[in-house]
C-alpha cells in the first residue's frame, strides 16, 4: 500500500517550458564577467612570466660570469654564486607555478565559453536542462580558484626570493661597512 505523497513524489513531472529568448541571452552573457576576469588574469600572469624569463636570463648571465672566475677569487664571489644559484631555483619554481596557473586559467576560460554555448544550444534544441551549464560553470569556477591558489603560491615564492636577496645585500653591507 503506497501513500499519496509517495505517488506524488515519483509521478512524472510536467516538462519545463522553453525559456524566453531574453532569458537565454541573459544566461549566455552571464559568464562574460568570468571570461573577462580570466582574460585579465591571463594577461597579467603572462607578463609576470615574461619578467621572470628576463630575470632568469640576467641571473644566469651573471652566474656564468662568476663561474668563469677562479675559485680562489674570494668568499664574496662564492657567496654571490650561491645567492644566484638559489635565485635561479626560486625563478624556476615561480615559472612552474605561473605556467600551471595559466593552464588553469585557459581551462576556466574554455569552461565559461562552453557554458555560454551550452545555454544557447540547449535553448535551440528546445531541451532545457540547467545541469550542463551549471556543471560547466562550477568547473570553470573551480579552475579559477585553482589558478588563484597557484598565483598566490607564486607570489609567496617571489617574496622568499626577495627576502633572500635582501638578506644577502644587508649582510654584504655589514661586512663591507
Amino acid at each position: 500500500h503506497r501513500s499519496a505523497t509517495h505517488r506524488t513524489r515519483y509521478a512524472l513531472r510536467p516538462a519545463m517550458s522553453a525559456p524566453s529568448p531574453a532569458t537565454v541571452l541573459s544566461a549566455m552573457i552571464t559568464p562574460a564577467v568570468l571570461i573577462s576576469a580570466c582574460a585579465s588574469l591571463l594577461m597579467a600572469t603572462s607578463q609576470r612570466l615574461g619578467r621572470i624569463l628576463e630575470r632568469t636570463r640576467a641571473v644566469a648571465s651573471r652566474f656564468e660570469a662568476l663561474a668563469a672566475q677562479p675559485a680562489a677569487s674570494g668568499a664574496l664571489v662564492a657567496k654571490e654564486r650561491e645567492l644566484l644559484f638559489d635565485q635561479l631555483a626560486f625563478l624556476a619554481s615561480r615559472a612552474r607555478y605561473l605556467q600551471r596557473g595559466m593552464v588553469c586559467l585557459y581551462s576556466a576560460l574554455c569552461a565559461f565559453v562552453t557554458t555560454s554555448l551550452a545555454v544557447g544550444m540547449l535553448a535551440l534544441a528546445d531541451t532545457w536542462s540547467p545541469w550542463p551549464p551549471t556543471a560547466l560553470g562550477f568547473l570553470g569556477a573551480g579552475l579559477l580558484l585553482a589558478a588563484s591558489v597557484l598565483l598566490m603560491l607564486e607570489s609567496r615564492v617571489a617574496l622568499l626570493a626577495i627576502d633572500a636577496e635582501m638578506a644577502f645585500v644587508v649582510k654584504l653591507g655589514l661586512e663591507l661597512a
